[in-house]
């Protein structure tokens, strides 16, 4: 009977790890590869170091119009996602366009700087309420 209840117990003590387990919501892993291009570029030009945005220009655009092209998780608001992705894309492509350029180290950081505040609206402000 002792390990009945041992067993009982044990159950019950699990189920708000399993619940939380199964409500936890859904990583978007296109998201989650941009952001890594993002970080790794933005966060060095804030310290004056450019070469990271300069090397990684083009893998941010390609990983900006694959996270556009990939579905919305229903945690987000469509409309409003998608809009701000549109707009990331574009932000993501006239960084690459200006590299390319070879444009001045404030022109990028602009550029860096919009394309990291369009990032953070679509990470917060599209995402539905809980």
């Amino acid at each position: 009977m002792k390990s009945i209840l041992r067993v009982a117990v044990i159950v019950l003590a699990m189920l708000p790890a399993i619940s939380f387990a199964q409500t936890k919501k859904a990583v978007w892993p296109e998201a989650k590869k941009f952001h890594s291009f993002m970080s790794s570029s933005f966060h060095p030009t804030e310290e004056g170091n450019f070469a990271p945005l300069r090397k990684n220009a083009d893998s941010m655009y390609i990983a900006a119009q694959a996270w556009q092209s990939s579905p919305i998780p229903d945690n987000y608001k469509p409309k409003e996602t998608q809009m701000n992705l549109d707009i990331l894309v574009k932000l993501c492509g006239d960084i690459s366009n200006a590299v390319k350029a070879k444009a001045s180290d404030e022109t990028l950081k602009k550029h860096i700087i919009d394309a990291h505040d369009a990032f953070h609206k679509l990470m917060g402000e599209c995402k539905k309420e809980d």
